[in-house]
Parts: C-alpha cells; sequence; structure tokens
C-alpha cells in the first residue's frame, strides 16, 4: 500500500512533542500529524488526546520532495451525516439570539444597552443609507471624536507646540 495524499493509513504513535505527534506508517515511514490536526476541538496539549503506542487512523495531507509526510487524524474521521459542521450558518439559532439581544437590550439593566440606545438614537435611521454613506458618516463621526481627544489631550499637555521653554 502506497502513501499518497488523500489515502487514510492506519499508524502507530511513536513520539509526542509539543507541535504534535509522530506516527509510524506501513513501509517503515514516518510522519507528523501536528497539533492542529489532532482533533476538532482546541488542543493545548498533544498528551491530552494521544499516547505514544496508540494505533490512529491518519490521513495523509502532503508528501513534499524531502520526504516529509503531513498527517491528518481530525480529517481522518468519518463526520456524522447529522452532525452539522458548526462554521456553517444556522438562520434558526441566529434569529434566536438576535431576538434574546434584543429583549436584553431593552430592559435597561446594563450601561452597554443604554449607550447602545443612546448611540443608536443619534444616527438616526439609516437602514436605507447606501454603503458609501455609512461609511462616510462613520468618518465625519471618527474625525470628530478624534478632534475632541486630542483637544483633551492637548489641554493637558499645555496646547500644542508649546514644548518647554526656558
Amino acid at each position: 500500500m502506497s502513501i499518497e495524499v488523500g489515502s487514510i493509513v492506519e499508524g502507530v504513535v511513536s513520539g509526542i512533542t509539543n507541535f504534535g505527534a509522530f506516527v509510524n506508517l506501513p513501509e517503515g515511514k514516518v510522519g507528523l500529524v501536528h497539533i492542529s490536526e489532532v482533533a476538532d476541538v482546541y488542543v493545548s496539549d498533544v498528551k491530552e488526546f494521544l499516547k505514544e503506542q496508540d494505533k490512529v487512523k491518519v490521513k495523509v495531507l502532503s508528501v513534499d520532495e524531502k520526504g516529509k509526510i503531513g498527517l491528518s487524524i481530525k480529517k481522518a474521521q468519518e463526520k456524522k451525516p447529522e452532525e452539522k459542521d458548526q462554521r456553517t450558518f444556522d438562520k434558526p439559532r441566529f434569529e434566536k439570539r438576535n431576538a434574546d439581544f434584543r429583549s436584553q437590550r431593552n430592559d435597561g439593566g446594563s450601561n452597554y444597552s443604554n449607550d447602545f440606545r443612546r448611540n443608536a438614537g443619534s444616527r438616526g435611521n439609516n437602514m436605507n443609507a447606501s454603503f458609501e454613506d455609512k461609511l462616510s458618516k462613520f468618518l465625519k463621526d471618527s474625525d470628530e471624536r478624534l478632534t475632541d481627544l486630542s483637544r483633551k489631550t492637548d489641554s493637558k499637555r499645555g496646547g500644542r507646540g508649546g514644548g518647554r521653554r526656558r
């Protein structure tokens, strides 16, 4: 059985490092499973997931001209059909989360929600404004805030260009 990119093979973990695990493959070859390819969840320590002499199924991701073999355990595992990819947009859940946010925002309990309502009112209703209009309004508001900030900091320093007098 030849080791080719895309093939799934079985191997034995021969060494564990802080950046991944080395796996002995058929035909006496050795490949590396990078820490990011160990599991579908965040892995801070490979030793929490693998031990030396563990038998693992790996998918061959790459074989370079020097003979280095890149492997993945998480891509070798079959995903169950009922499991959704977490990166897909789940519209009902998203709408529920927005409804929850709206109800929290309207309760008036937190300073953040009060600031949000105050700022939303000052902006007016620009739901129908074009992107360019929104962008120019944002830039104008940002410039105003920066100007106010620089005035406040300059007054604390004694103004611009004042420097030290001898």
